[in-house]
């Protein structure tokens, strides 16, 4: 190699290592629509020299094409890259740039300034430092504005750049700016923020975006780029109490046993006391092992491997965290949710809970109110729909540990997953546990379900019977109830309409109070089984997640799904009770088959044949299969 290889190659060397040295700075831009937030990006990355050739060269094209500043260099195409954002001209979708300059590396999204997509610019905003809120200068401050900065509050950024925009349009007038920053002053005091920095300028002009504006001399602070390159973040992460969600339990072989995640908060040194919370098990770091080699301090953002000095039972899913600043171990609590689905959010259905690399199965117990993001007032409803914002108490099937996200957000953070679709359905930040979760605990008893049910001969168990209204489901269950009997066995029958006239009777037929009312007779039906009965529930329970709610309250072989599958119209011809007539007729809403889904079992144990069987040989159907299962 000769000596000018040799030179490049240090060269280059060199230059990768101060990019690996440079730290990394996360931001968002938000604000009204057509306030400038993608234009305000593209400057930067225009003035930063930050663009390839192919990229200047499409740029300019585009902005002949499709531009709105009349064939000049129109920056906002530079994030504006959805061919629906484009014809409309408007952000959509979040878009991420990545970028350098000599001091710092960055990260960029720029957020939808629409309200129908809250959860895209909350998606943007979850792992933002900071936050650029835009304002266009002649309108001042908006209701969207507040929205937006009620968002950024609500996801923990503390630090945030008002950037008054547009200031060519009002004549670089300092008495509009001065007015607007006031204003906003007034309304971000009760947001809780610990910085806010604003800053007037001209992203199509590029005035204060990376220099000092000669048309704006009264204004004497930081550019926008000089603020992004030297405001300090990551502090408050290496301040806060060490915390490290399991991500893998590495063994390689048989001598090594490791622990391995990337550390969310705090610093870690090797010989420090640390704890899994859920179980209260204890060790000491023994090593903290890296790819590079093994190190003895480590802190928030690495990935490492950690080896203990004593053998302790942990798994993926488990938190590390230092032993004498533990996090709350709970299985109730309260939370602000984001709803992020088409689909509206149902108390009491059971969804997938992940917190850091935990899963659970958790369901919202109770939605207190949702919140009116324009005005902040707290507002009564039993539902979320798509963008709403609420605070719940949810409740969990099992304990896990937590931080209240304003103090840890890594570990006060989590999505609520659709169980069938394993689409996210919510985003949310746990604000503290419930005190009532820290009252009650399991009372141990001598007598117990076994021996309950080995005393009435008999294995307990629920009969789930589900199908349409008029399909036959209550007739077969009550005959199969009288066989049971005759048979000396110990029963019990859950009707529909029965459970109605009391346990029930506040509820309705909206979605959210059928997923309630499955709820209701799912955990009465635990109980009687608890009792060592055979319980017999006859309900049209619509919905799959619920069914499989009512099968999750007990144990493997004591659910026995009996699907009474009768065609809708037989269903409807025989209309015992004359619903059918009255929902064609628009007098009942949200009846089961008219107008409201009812949702097919999949892997039902028992099919019944209802437009051909007789209810006579479909209670000996069933009693057949209790036979051979040795229930009786």
């Amino acid at each position: 190699m000769n000596e000018l290889s040799v030179t490049a190659a240090a060269e280059i060397d060199a230059y990768l290592k101060t990019q690996e040295q440079k730290n990394l700075l996360r931001f968002i831009t938000c604000g009204s629509v057509d306030d400038g937030k993608s234009t305000f990006i593209g400057r930067l990355l225009w003035d930063s020299k930050l663009l390839f050739e192919d990229q200047l060269a499409t740029l300019t094209a585009e902005s002949k094409r499709v531009g709105t500043q009349n064939g000049e260099i129109d920056y906002a195409l530079l994030l504006d890259g959805l061919q629906a954002e484009r014809e409309q001209g408007i952000t959509i979708d979040v878009a991420y740039r990545f970028f350098a300059t000599d001091k710092r590396k960055f990260i960029v999204a720029d957020t939808p300034g629409h309200e129908q997509y809250t959860r895209n610019m909350v998606t943007g905003a979850s792992t933002a430092d900071l936050a650029v809120i835009l304002i266009d200068a002649r309108k001042g401050v908006l209701i969207q504005t507040m929205r937006h900065s009620y968002l950024v509050s609500l996801l923990g950024i503390k630090k945030v750049v008002l950037a008054v925009n547009k200031m060519d349009l009002v004549g670089y007038d300092a008495a509009v700016f001065e007015r607007i920053k006031a204003d906003y002053a007034k309304f971000a005091a009760q947001l809780g923020f610990d910085d806010v920095t604003s800053i007037p300028v001209s992203a199509l002009k590029g005035d204060n975006m990376i220099g000092a504006s000669e048309a704006m001399p009264w204004y004497d602070g930081p550019s926008v780029l000089d603020y992004l390159e030297t405001v300090e973040i990551g502090a408050e992460d290496l301040s806060r109490p060490f915390r490290m969600p399991v991500q893998w339990v590495n063994r390689p072989n048989l001598d090594f046993r490791g622990f391995s995640g990337t550390i969310a908060s705090g610093t870690l040194r090797v010989g420090d006391a640390i704890v899994e919370p859920a179980s209260g098990r204890s060790s000491r770091v023994a090593r903290i092992v890296t790819f590079d080699g093994d190190l003895e301090v480590a802190i928030a953002g690495q990935a490492v491997t950690l080896t203990l000095e004593d053998e302790i039972d942990i798994s993926r899913g488990n938190i590390l965290c230092a032993a004498n600043d533990r996090p709350a171990t709970a299985d109730q609590f309260e939370a602000k949710v984001v709803w992020m689905s088409a689909e509206p959010m149902l108390p009491s259905r059971t969804y997938l809970l992940k917190l850091g690399t935990g899963t659970t199965a958790a369901r919202i117990s109770d939605l207190k109110y949702k919140v009116n993001v324009n005005t902040m007032e707290h507002m009564a409803s039993k539902t979320l729909e798509l963008n709403e914002i609420g605070v719940c108490n949810l409740s969990l099937d099992k304990a896990i540990s937590f931080d209240p996200y304003t103090k840890i957000p890594a570990t006060g953070a989590f999505i609520l997953i659709d169980r069938f679709t394993n689409a996210t359905v919510a985003a949310g930040m746990i604000d503290f546990a419930l005190r009532r979760a820290e009252n009650i605990h399991w009372q141990s008893v001598d007598i117990h379900k076994e021996a309950r049910a080995e005393q009435k001969g008999q294995k307990a168990s629920v009969l789930w019977f589900t199908g349409l209204s008029g399909s036959g489901k209550s007739t077969i269950a009550n005959l199969v109830e009288k066989k049971l009997h005759a048979l000396n066995k110990h029963t019990y029958l859950l009707d529909g309409d029965n459970v109605r006239h009391g346990l029930n009777k506040d509820l309705g037929f909206t979605d959210a109070d059928r997923v309630e009312n499955i709820r209701r007779v799912g955990e009465t039906a635990k109980l009687m089984v608890d009792a060592g009965l055979i319980t017999l529930v006859s309900f049209i329970s619509p919905f799959r997640s619920e069914r499989q709610m009512a099968r999750g309250l007990l144990e493997d072989g004591e659910f026995l799904e009996v699907f009474v599958d009768t065609p809708l119209e037989i269903c409807e011809a025989r209309d015992i009770k004359g619903l059918y007539k009255k929902a064609r007729a628009g007098e009942i809403k949200n009846f089961t088959g008219i107008s409201s889904d009812y949702e097919r079992p999949e892997n039902a144990e028992i099919i019944i044949d209802g437009g051909r069987t007789s209810p006579e040989d479909a209670a000996d159907q069933i009693i057949a299969v209790l036979e051979q299962r040795g229930f009786i």
